[in-house]
């Protein structure tokens, strides 16, 4: 017992050294940004983990969707930002007009989160003896249905504007290479989600953050982002939700 609880010590204060050295970083990059810059950075970066905050300490379907509202404004004046001050254009925050190659890459994003990567990392908690997603599903599953769906189309498509959008093009824009502005956002994502499930399901959503952020520098395409993150969620948070209602009757 003695040794698990080390080494969940020592887990959490690798992560926690990991994530202090990184926005160490990005607080760094912000004495090369414009206040407007730094401004939407900081909306872009930390609104989601307050917005999550909020969250956690309320319960019912009325704190809920205020965090979607909240999202959504968020998601709003950071692009606002991006495409008006900033002047940033939506082809540099990969918006275009979807094609078929949009729907194939999102198909192919979601199958290989669904079937190959969700499944390992489902289990990736309970092997570093941290606690796993029962929690936060059984939270979930005390919800309707619809606000589930909405909170699923909201997050996936906020989400994917604000890290891999907004916050990837203003740090690429300023002079970071693309594997340390990667760096940067994915461990705010990862941040953002420690409030709503803890460290376990933070460590999950780094990797699945990273390969999101990997596809998106690969291909560009930040609508195929948004359409496999909300698919995807939907999978994790709407059908599982479904299943345990299912399960418990």
């Amino acid at each position: 017992m003695g040794a698990d609880l080390s080494d969940v010590l020592q887990t959490a204060a690798r992560l926690v050294v990991g994530v202090a050295c990184t926005f160490s970083g990005v607080f760094l990059s912000m004495t090369i940004l414009s206040p407007t810059e730094a401004v939407t950075l900081v909306i872009a970066l930390a609104g989601p983990p307050l917005v999550a905050l909020i969250g956690r300490r309320s319960e019912g379907v009325r704190p809920f969707m205020l965090c979607q509202i909240l999202l959504v404004a968020l998601a709003t004046i950071a692009l606002w930002c991006a495409l008006g001050p900033l002047s940033l254009s939506a082809a540099a925050l990969g918006l275009r007009v979807p094609d078929l190659a949009t729907v194939a890459f999102a198909a192919a994003m979601t199958g290989f989160f669904v079937v190959v990567l969700g499944p390992i990392l489902m289990r990736l908690p309970a092997v570093l003896g941290l606690r796993g997603f029962d929690d936060g599903l059984r939270t979930l599953a005390r919800l309707p249905v619809w606000s589930l769906c909405v909170a699923v189309a909201v997050g996936g498509i906020a989400e994917e504007v604000l890290y891999r959008g907004v916050a990837l093009a203003i740090l690429t824009d300023a002079g970071l290479g693309s594997l340390a502005a990667a760096a940067r956002v994915v461990s705010a994502f990862a941040v953002a989600h420690v409030p709503l499930g803890g460290i376990g399901p933070a460590l999950t959503t780094a990797v699945s953050g990273a390969a999101l952020t990997g596809f998106y520098l690969w291909h560009g395409d930040l609508v195929a982002n948004m359409l496999a993150h909300v698919a995807t969620d939907f999978v994790g948070i709407v059908l599982g939700p479904l299943m345990t209602r299912r399960l418990g009757r």
